[in-house]
């Protein structure tokens, strides 16, 4: 569909100054954290959405509005709690006395950019509602199909510490996010920065510098960005390696491929060029992988993490030597 909306114009410089000016834009409000938002740009180019871990109080709501304002494009926050329902998500039918007709008012869910906080605290329920709308763009409110705007993106957020009362994600349900982020605390001199701006933090404007027309285009050019056989084989081996781990009880599947592959070349779109090279692996290499690799129980007791596993088999795995891109 988005092929026949807009023509193909191959030009990574246009997604390079794109970034820039979105990355100077947030970096008004956001300080550091440049990884996290490149990532979530790599997600929303790629069609895909992200998942945050990271404590309460490390700015991933304000990190995710200001990325929507920065490309003019709609948000809204869902704060999920165990008595939420998936009509509260995606809306209902309400009667209209003056017409006499029930009349569809559709849920925070029909926006460009979704945030869904504290998703581990909605129940199974609500959870499935919200990533079925994730997999088909669309929503069924009372056998009636609504499709979901476009560009359609989920940040959902997740405290890693607090779990009591929670309902963590199944697997299957983790693997429906493209990838998974950790935000950590920021470091001494951003804490500092933090503080000098706090009194004039509502002073910043933060400007639209794109659209969603923008984002649409660059993702018509994500299938003609150039990828070596060497670095499919790359990319392929990371993720059969991440089976064969001897910690690892469950690794990544196909779409862990899929996904590994479309992020690369979104990575490569952010740098400025039309082809992939095994950096571009490896900077995605770990959201990509840390939610899709489960380790055995015996692993878990000594303190191994998923970064650790990744980070071994990223050593591992031979990296292609430079040569033709493809």
């Amino acid at each position: 569909m988005e092929s026949r909306k807009f023509s193909i114009n191959m030009d990574p410089s246009f997604v390079y100054k794109i970034t820039k000016s979105i990355v100077d834009e947030v970096s008004k409000i956001i300080v550091g954290k440049l990884d996290i938002i490149n990532y979530i740009l790599i997600a929303l180019y790629s069609g895909g959405h992200v998942l945050l871990e990271g404590v309460p109080g490390v700015a991933k709501t304000l990190m995710a509005k200001t990325i929507a304002r920065t490309f003019n494009m709609t948000y809204s926050r869902i704060q999920a709690t165990p008595d939420l329902l998936p009509s509260d998500i995606i809306g209902t039918f309400v009667y209209d006395p003056k017409t006499g007709e029930f009349r569809p008012r559709k849920g925070p869910i029909f926006a460009n950019i979704v945030l869904f906080d504290e998703i581990n605290r909605a129940s199974p329920r609500t959870q499935s509602a919200l990533l079925e709308a994730m997999q088909e763009r669309q929503v069924t409110i009372e056998g009636v199909t609504f499709k979901l705007p476009e560009p359609f993106m989920v940040i959902a957020t997740q405290n890693p510490i607090e779990m009591e009362g929670t309902f963590p994600l199944p697997e299957a349900q983790l693997d429906r996010f493209l990838l998974k982020v950790i935000v950590d605390y920021p470091s001494r001199e951003e804490s500092i920065e933090i503080l000098r701006r706090i009194h004039f933090i509502e002073e910043f404007r933060v400007n639209a510098v794109a659209d969603a027309s923008d984002v649409l285009k660059i993702r018509v050019m994500l299938p003609h960005v150039r990828v070596s056989g060497e670095v499919m084989d790359y990319i392929v081996s990371i993720v059969e390696e991440s089976r064969k781990h001897p910690h690892v009880r469950l690794g990544g599947s196909p779409r862990a491929s899929i996904a590994l592959y479309l992020c690369s070349k979104a990575r490569a779109l952010i740098e400025g060029r039309e082809y992939v090279i095994p950096d571009d692996v490896k900077y995605v290499a770990y959201p990509v992988l840390r939610h899709r690799i489960i380790l055995k129980p015996e692993a878990e007791l000594e303190g191994i993490t998923t970064d650790q596993v990744i980070g071994e088999i990223l050593k591992t795995v031979k990296v292609p030597t430079p040569g033709v891109e493809g």
